[in-house]
């Protein structure tokens, strides 16, 4: 396994995360601690998660994830070992607070003080914002509508950071990210952490996949210049870059198949795009979930890759993918079907 800087915080992340988010749901507590096992014999200490997690999520489950980790933890020890990175939800959420979220000092506070205690930790490594609390393009939306009524986000920002300094001094965290974030957001907490002598954020936790290279565009350059990693979501675009959904299939206990809410890469222009992916990892005798998660990993600005998986078999499929090498031709072939069909939406 590889293992790269996260930032310049001096610690080192596996190039493949374990993305947990379906711990509680689709997966048993016995089937996460095996994951977890898996992961973690293969080199694997970076974990993800969110305190909205299972998803989809529901009041009766949120936590779940974390309990079910927090009780690995425990079972297993050598908390040292692992690099733990999890998510306060934003604005919006009905199950998380009973609806009353956003990124005041004492949310903020209650985040951390629940997940800690779920988790079974006396710090976490990375504390992310799972979206912006304000007007912004995010979870999947390209277009940006400025509001003329929205107050300057820049005073919340601020406040934000001060509430997650207090927190890095009394030793709850370690270091903050952000997550389903713009160039202009990211830009803004560098800039006043660095005027105020704040935390600077070390991560950008962004969807990044073959039907999704939007973090190319302006965040690309933020994470080069400024030491802000991206964190890599739905490498497989929640599966669909595996092709076990092109000619209408619908296999059993799969994520579309489950949910009728993951549906921005099924639409005509992604069907199209996975096609030609699938077809160009097959000429060249290429997995083609290996070949989309291998792209990725080896992107420059990624400092790891989020996997997910339902079963060991699926999880040791992806894990495989660390050490697979793309060709010139088949980076050739990828490139060629971007052009064609950039970024897909429905």
């Amino acid at each position: 396994m590889e293992y790269r800087p996260l930032g310049d915080t001096g610690i080192e992340v596996s190039a493949i995360c374990l993305g947990t988010m379906t711990f509680g749901k689709q997966n048993t507590e016995n089937e996460a601690f095996a994951q977890l096992d898996m992961a973690r014999e293969r080199g694997v200490n970076f974990i993800d998660t969110a305190e909205m997690y299972p998803v989809p999520p529901e009041a009766e489950t949120q936590g779940a994830t974390d309990r079910m980790i927090g009780n690995w933890i425990a079972s297993r020890g050598r908390r040292e070992d692992l690099i733990l990175a999890t998510k306060i939800a934003g604005p919006g959420l009905s199950t998380v607070r009973n609806g009353q979220g956003d990124y005041s000092r004492a949310n903020i506070e209650t985040s951390v003080n629940e997940s800690l205690q779920r988790l079974q930790t006396d710090y976490i490594d990375v504390f992310q914002l799972h979206w912006p609390a304000r007007n912004s393009n995010f979870f999947g939306k390209l277009g940006y509508a400025p509001d003329a009524n929205e107050p300057d986000p820049e005073p919340a920002i601020h406040e934000v950071l001060e509430s997650l300094h207090t927190l890095v001094k009394a030793g709850k965290i370690r270091h903050i990210g952000l997550s389903n974030e713009s160039a202009w957001g990211a830009m803004t907490f560098l800039k006043l952490a660095d005027a105020h002598n704040l935390p600077r954020i070390v991560s950008v936790q962004n969807p990044y996949n073959l039907l999704n290279r939007s973090y190319e565009v302006g965040l690309a350059e933020v994470s080069h210049r400024e030491q802000v990693g991206l964190l890599a979501y739905s490498p497989l675009a929640f599966g669909v870059l595996s092709g076990k959904y092109l000619g209408g299939q619908q296999p059993n206990n799969a994520r579309l198949t489950l949910f009728d809410r993951f549906t921005r890469y099924t639409k005509e222009p992604g069907v199209k795009a996975t096609e030609a992916y699938v077809a160009l990892a097959r000429q060249h005798n290429l997995d083609p979930a290996q070949m989309a998660l291998a792209w990725v990993t080896a992107q420059p600005f990624v400092a790891s890759n989020i996997i997910g998986a339902t079963s060991t078999e699926q999880l040791a499929q992806n894990l495989d993918s660390e050490a697979v090498k793309l060709s010139d031709e088949v980076l050739a072939g990828i490139e060629s079907i971007h052009a064609a069909v950039p970024n897909p939406r429905p």
